[in-house]
C-alpha cells in the first residue's frame, strides 16, 4: 500500500505517539508499503527527515505555546490536494487532530481516500491542567468531529474504545502499543551509571520518564517520593524528560537528579538501572513508560487504567492502586521503599507480563485494519518486525 501518515508529532521528538508511530512507519516500510509522513517543519533537530524506510515531507507549523519543543502543523488544503493529486495514497492515517490533522481529513474526503484517524491523548482533560477547564466540552466536540468524519478511529485500549464510544466518537478500533523487548532490558543494568547517581548497590533507585508538564501529576509524584525518602533515606531519584515545569521542579527538587532528554539508547541503560518506577499520571491513553519500565525489570506502581490495568496483576508484577485514592498510590510507594523481598519479587515478575506485547504483532494487525479499509490485498512482508 501506499501509506500516508500525518502527524504533527514524530521522532526525533520524544514521547509516546511520536515513538509509536515511529516505530509503526519504520516497520510498515520494512514490511514492503510506501511509508510518507507529514509532519511540521524541525530544522532545528538533526536527523528529523533521514530514514531510510520511509519518506518525510515537512510542511509549515509553529510552536505550541508553553511547548516550544513541540510544534503545531497549520492547515495544508493546497499542498496536500496537490501532492495527493498527483499521487494518490492508497490510505490516509491522521495520527493527530490539530489544524494540520483536520486539513488532511478535509482533503482525503473531498479527493475520495481512504482515511483513519488515531486518538492517542486525552486534550479535553488536558485543558483543566491549564486553567482552560471550560473549554474541555469545546475540545471534546471538536475531537469528536474530526475522528467522526473519518471511517475508523484507533485508540491504545479497549478501554478508551469504550469510553470514545459513549461520547458519541463512531467506527473505533483497537491499535496496541508494542514494547520493544530487546531494547528495553534488565541486562542494560550499568552499575557505574548507578553511582553516578550516587546510589549504592542496595539503594533503591526510583525512576520517572517522560514530559515535565502540568497534566502529568508530578504533585502527587513528588509526595510518593518524599513519603518514599522518608520511610528509607537511601531512596534516589531520577527524572528523565524536559518539559515546562523542569526549571521549578529542579529548584524545588535539589536533592533529584535531572537529566533532561536523553538518547533512547541510553534511555535503556537508565530504565534498567533503576529499581523502581511511579507513574502518577491520570491522563494517559496508554502508557508506554509502564510497558517500558516493566520490560526493564523494574517494580512499577500506578493508578488501575491503560497501561497498568492491562499489564499489572496486583501484588503479583506491581502494584495498582484505584484511579480515586491518590493515598493509596503514596502507601504503594513507600511499600516498594521498604520491602526488599517484595520488590525484588515484583521485579523478577514483571518483564514476563509484557514479553507477549510484541510491536511485530501489533503492527501486523494495525496492518490488516488499514488494508481493510483501503480495500487492498496484503502480500507477506519483504522484511519482519525485527524488535
Amino acid at each position: 500500500m501506499k501509506i500516508a501518515f500525518v502527524t504533527e508529532t514524530f521522532p526525533p521528538e520524544i514521547n509516546g505517539v511520536a515513538m509509536t508511530f515511529g516505530v509503526v512507519a519504520r516497520e510498515l516500510g520494512r514490511r514492503g508499503h510506501a511509508v510518507t509522513v507529514y509532519r511540521p517543519r524541525r530544522d532545528d533537530l538533526p536527523g528529523a527527515g533521514l530514514q531510510p524506510d520511509y519518506a518525510v515531507i515537512s510542511l509549515p507549523g509553529v510552536p505550541i505555546p508553553r511547548y516550544p519543543m513541540l510544534r503545531l502543523g497549520l492547515p495544508a488544503w493546497g499542498t496536500l490536494r496537490r501532492l495527493w493529486t498527483d499521487e494518490r495514497p492508497d490510505i490516509v492515517h491522521v495520527v493527530t487532530e490539530g489544524p494540520l490533522g483536520s486539513s488532511a481529513v478535509s482533503v482525503a474526503r473531498q479527493l475520495g481516500l481512504p482515511v483513519t484517524s488515531s486518538f492517542h491523548t486525552n486534550f479535553h482533560t488536558y485543558a483543566r491542567h491549564y486553567g482552560f477547564a471550560v473549554l474541555g466540552r469545546v475540545v471534546l466536540a471538536w475531537l469528536r468531529r474530526v475522528h467522526n468524519r473519518t471511517q475508523r478511529t484507533f485508540a491504545p485500549t479497549a478501554e478508551l474504545c469504550d469510553e470514545l464510544a459513549e461520547a458519541g466518537f463512531r467506527h473505533t478500533a483497537l491499535l496496541s502499543r508494542g514494547v520493544d523487548t530487546w531494547q528495553f532490558h534488565p541486562a542494560r543494568r550499568a552499575e557505574a551509571l548507578r553511582l553516578s547517581w550516587g546510589a549504592a548497590a542496595d539503594d533503591p533507585v526510583v525512576i520517572h520518564v517522560g514530559r515535565m508538564a502540568a497534566e502529568k501529576n508530578y504533585g502527587l509524584l513528588f509526595r510518593a517520593f518524599a513519603a518514599m525518602r522518608e520511610a528509607n533515606p537511601r531512596c534516589r531519584f531520577v527524572l528523565v524528560g524536559d518539559g515546562p515545569l523542569r526549571p521549578r521542579l529542579q529548584r524545588e527538587h535539589p536533592d533529584c537528579l535531572f537529566t533532561g532528554f536523553i538518547p533512547r539508547g541510553d534511555l535503556a541503560r537508565h530504565y534498567a538501572s533503576a529499581d523502581v518506577y511511579i507513574h502518577a499520571s491520570l491522563t494517559e491513553t496508554f502508557g508506554n513508560v509502564l510497558t517500558e519500565a516493566m520490560a526493564s525489570g523494574l517494580a512499577v506502581a500506578g493508578f488501575d487504567y491503560a497501561a497498568a490495568r492491562q499489564f499489572v496483576q496486583h501484588g503479583r508484577n506491581g502494584l495498582s492502586v484505584p484511579c480515586t485514592e491518590p493515598e493509596a498510590l503514596v502507601d504503594a510507594a513507600v511499600l516498594l521503599a521498604t520491602d526488599e523481598l517484595l520488590r525484588a519479587q515484583l521485579r523478577q515478575s514483571a518483564r514476563t507480563a509484557v514479553e507477549a506485547q510484541s510491536w511485530e504483532i501489533v503492527i501486523g494487525r494495525f496492518e490488516s485494519d488499514l488494508a481493510a479499509v483501503a480495500g487492498a490485498e496484503l502480500v507477506a512482508p519483504a522484511v519482519s518486525v525485527v524488535a
